[in-house]
C-alpha cells in the first residue's frame, strides 16, 4: 500500500490538516476510517453544497512494513522514536543500511516535510489515529497547549491530559515542538491522538470517520454541518457516559525482559484501587499506585507500556 492515502483539497486559505493512521501497525481502523473519508470528500455534490473545501487533507500511513505484516511493530515502536537524537542518526545513515522502523521513520518525515514544502501553510493540524487493546477505549489527547486542546474537545470523545508529559519519542509531540518546520512554516502546529475503541471492533472504523471529520471542522476546511451523519451519533452516545476530562496521574513502563502479564477483563475507565492486583511481571505482582481509572491496559505482545491510571479533572 502507497504511503499516502489521499489527499483532497487545494491547500489555498486554510490549515494543512495530515491525519496518521496505522502509526502502530496492528491498528488498522484509522487506515479504513481515511478511505471513506477521501471517499465522502471526493462527492464534491456532498462537500460544496454551500462551501468548499478551504486547506487541504492529506492521510499517512504510518508504519508501512508493520501494517503489511499485521504487526505493532517490527523491530521498536514508531512512535517512541520521534526525537531529534533519533532523526538526526537516521538522516546522517545511509539509506541502504536503514530498516525497520528507522526507514518508516525517514519516509514519514519526508512525507511530511514533502507537503509543508509544497503547501506553505501558516498552520498544520496533526491527526494522530489509533485503537486499543481493550474495550472502551475511545478519548483523544492533545498535546499540552491551548490549541490542541480545543482541537481534542472539538473531536466529542473524553480528553486525556498530560498523557504526552508520561510517554516519550511521540509523532504528535515532535511535531507540535515545531520540528516538521521549513523556513518558519508552519507558523502554529496543533495536535491531537484519538483512540477509537478496540483494535477488532468494527465500530472503531466509524468512531475513527466521525472523529476525522469533527477534527475537519474544527481546523475550518469543511462548516460545521458539512457531512454530518451516524458516524457522528455513534461516537456521542459512546462518549455520554464517560469522562469528559481527565489527567495522566501514573504510567506502568515495561522494560526489556519484564515478562509483563496483565490481568484479564480490565476495560478502559474501568475504576481501580490503590494496592490492586493488575498485571504480573518478572518481579512478582503489579499493584496499583492509587485510586483512579485504569487506561490503555495491555493485552497484546508488543508494547512500551502496561497500563494508564487517570483520574477525574475538572
Amino acid at each position: 500500500m502507497d504511503r499516502q492515502i489521499g489527499s483532497y483539497g487545494e491547500g489555498n486559505d486554510g490549515a494543512l490538516v495530515i491525519a496518521f493512521g496505522a502509526v502502530h501497525g496492528n491498528e488498522q481502523a484509522g487506515v479504513q476510517a481515511l478511505e471513506r473519508v477521501f471517499s465522502l470528500l471526493n462527492d464534491r455534490s456532498r462537500v460544496e453544497r454551500k462551501n468548499p473545501f478551504r486547506g487541504r487533507l492529506i492521510g499517512l500511513l504510518g508504519n508501512r512494513q508493520a501494517y503489511a505484516a499485521g504487526v505493532r511493530f517490527l523491530e521498536k515502536d514508531l512512535n517512541r522514536l520521534w526525537t531529534l537524537d533519533q532523526l538526526q542518526r537516521i538522516r546522517h545513515t545511509p539509506q541502504e543500511a536503514l530498516h525497520g522502523e528507522d526507514l518508516e521513520m525517514l519516509a514519514l518525515f519526508e512525507a511530511v516535510h514533502d507537503a509543508i514544502a509544497e503547501i506553505k501553510p501558516d498552520t498544520l493540524v496533526l491527526l494522530d489515529l489509533h485503537t486499543t487493546s481493550a474495550d472502551g477505549g475511545v478519548f483523544c489527547i492533545p498535546t499540552d497547549d491551548k490549541a490542541s486542546l480545543r482541537l481534542a474537545k472539538a473531536l466529542h470523545a473524553p480528553v486525556i491530559l498530560d498523557l504526552f508529559e508520561g510517554v516519550g519519542g511521540t509523532l504528535l509531540r515532535f511535531g507540535t515542538d515545531g520540528h516538521f518546520q521549513i523556513s518558519g512554516l508552519p507558523r502554529q502546529t496543533i495536535g491531537a491522538a484519538f483512540e477509537a475503541g478496540r483494535h477488532e471492533d468494527p465500530l472503531s472504523v466509524n468512531r475513527s470517520v466521525a472523529a476525522i471529520l469533527n477534527c475537519l471542522r474544527a481546523a475550518g476546511c469543511i462548516e460545521p454541518d458539512a457531512l454530518i451523519g451516524g458516524d457522528d451519533a455513534i461516537l456521542d452516545r459512546f462518549s455520554a457516559s464517560l469522562p469528559k476530562v481527565t489527567r495522566l496521574r501514573h504510567v506502568h513502563h515495561i522494560r526489556p525482559g519484564d515478562a509483563f502479564r496483565m490481568r484479564p477483563g480490565y476495560l478502559n475507565f474501568q475504576p481501580v484501587q490503590k494496592g490492586e492486583y493488575l498485571a504480573d511481571d518478572a518481579t512478582g505482582r503489579v499493584l496499583s499506585p492509587q485510586d483512579g481509572l485504569i487506561l490503555m491496559p495491555l493485552y497484546q505482545a508488543k508494547g512500551s507500556d502496561g497500563f494508564f491510571i487517570v483520574e477525574p479533572y475538572n
